[in-house]
């Protein structure tokens, strides 16, 4: 599955980041370029609402631009501007024939701008600083360039700030990244995505158990309902369930699929559904470790230490040492839904001759799309099939119309293009209900 990449620059800096991302492979970008700032938070918006991207790439103005909108859960990488970029600004500006100083400088962090003073041999009593800060605006930083030249008026300015930029009617320089720099960026952004999906690929175990707290309690009978209620929810489609003494059930998976239904680690709306459907507690436990036998281990010992608590719970730990919780099973659930489903949705998967279980899951991985297009080897990935699997599943939904093509995605810039489809099993559903 190929990494994708937002670059959120402006338009006079594609051609170094082109550049600066011709060494990578496996990674696919999406541009969001921009004239002017006004403009960011809009491209970033649609961006984000259009397209999955696994990581951002962008500046400290555009971050401060966008921040609100930026998913938790997203990489990103914030490029600050470094010493070889200051040092080559100036001399650049040497190279036109402008004295070295005096200069105004905006963005750059004085313990920069003092380092390259000092390699370069310059005065630092000649040159102005002012840090980035993601209060000031283009006016106030406009004013402290003017102020500077007021009282030196030979002065030139180097800026970060196109909007800076077009005001001033001194002789400027507009900072640019250097393409060293930007590969760095772009190659640790991209390893440290490939680091987190690995990590969430890690084998993990969750352990549920029927409380000790209620006593009375026919343990065979909650734990077969407790199993049956465990298969039966898309979300664990792709894990291992089997019984686990007389009163648990063991869920082997990966670690990835655990902070899914626990909304990375907060609360466990299974619990919740467990206690209504089989009338009993429920608590959970969930292990992390290097082997099967180690995360069973950690996850007892995580429901043990649930089953302490006086209301339905889950805990994790790690072999690291790391422990979290209690997960609470007070918050409404997440998007929990049963394979048994509707009639409508049965009739459907009939239609499309498909079993109602695939189209369950289908419809469950829709929901997390959130409208998001998927290529055939991604929806693979997520049921747990094989590409030549999902390829014909695709032609099967294509035919039943409960998917439609939505543009194509080159990760590498050999072979064809793979193209993209949306998902519409809920809308197909909801018509029939209407029909209904």
């Amino acid at each position: 599955m190929a990494i994708v990449i937002g670059l959120v620059i402006h338009e006079r800096g594609r051609e170094t980041f082109q550049t600066a991302a011709s060494t990578l492979s496996g990674v696919a970008l999406e541009w969001v370029t921009y004239e002017y700032e006004r403009e960011i938070r809009a491209n970033v918006e649609r961006l984000l609402g259009s397209t999955h991207v696994d990581g951002l790439l962008l500046g400290l103005m555009p971050y401060a631009e966008c921040r609100a909108l930026l998913p938790p859960d997203l990489q990103v990488t914030v490029t600050r501007p470094a010493p070889l970029d200051l040092a080559l600004m100036i001399n650049r500006a040497a190279g036109r024939g402008w004295p070295m100083t005096p200069v105004s400088i905006d963005t750059f962090e004085p313990g920069i701008v003092d380092e390259v003073a000092g390699q370069l041999g310059l005065d630092t009593a000649d040159i102005a600083r002012l840090p980035y800060s993601p209060d000031q605006s283009a006016a106030e930083v406009l004013r402290f360039h003017n102020d500077f030249l007021a009282r030196n008026p030979d002065a030139y300015v180097i800026t970060m700030r196109t909007a800076v930029a077009r005001e001033l009617t001194c002789r400027v320089m507009t900072t640019e990244k250097v393409v060293s720099t930007v590969r760095a960026e772009l190659h640790e952004l991209a390893l440290r995505i490939r680091s987190e999906r690995a990590n969430a690929q890690r084998f993990a175990a969750g352990v549920f158990f029927v409380s000790k707290q209620d006593g009375g309690v026919d343990l065979d009978r909650a734990r077969v309902r407790l199993m049956n209620l465990l298969v039966e929810t898309p979300e664990f489609g792709d894990a291992w369930i089997e019984n686990r003494g007389r009163r648990g059930v063991v869920v082997f998976a990966h670690k990835a699929l655990f902070e899914r239904i626990t909304d990375n680690w907060v609360s466990v709306p299974a619990l919740a559904q467990a206690e209504d459907v089989i009338g009993q507690r429920v608590v959970a436990g969930f292990g992390v470790g290097a082997s099967a036998r180690n995360c069973v281990l950690l996850a007892e010992r995580a429901a043990a230490r649930a089953d302490q608590e006086a209301v339905p719970c889950g805990y994790l730990i790690e072999d690291s040492g790391l422990m979290i919780g209690p997960m609470s099973s007070a918050r409404p659930p997440l998007s929990f839904e049963y394979r048994e489903h509707t009639a409508e949705l049965e009739a459907l998967a009939r239609d499309a001759g498909l079993s109602a279980v695939t189209l369950a899951r289908l419809a469950a991985l829709e929901r997390g799309l959130h409208g998001r297009p998927i290529a055939p080897s991604d929806l693979a990935d997520s049921l747990g099939i094989t590409d030549p699997s999902g390829r014909r599943l695709i032609r099967k939904l294509v035919a039943s119309g409960l998917v439609s093509q939505e543009g194509t995605t080159q990760t590498n810039r050999k072979g064809r293009p793979t193209r993209l489809y949306r998902l519409s099993i809920d809308n197909a559903v909801d018509a029939r209900k209407d029909l209904t």
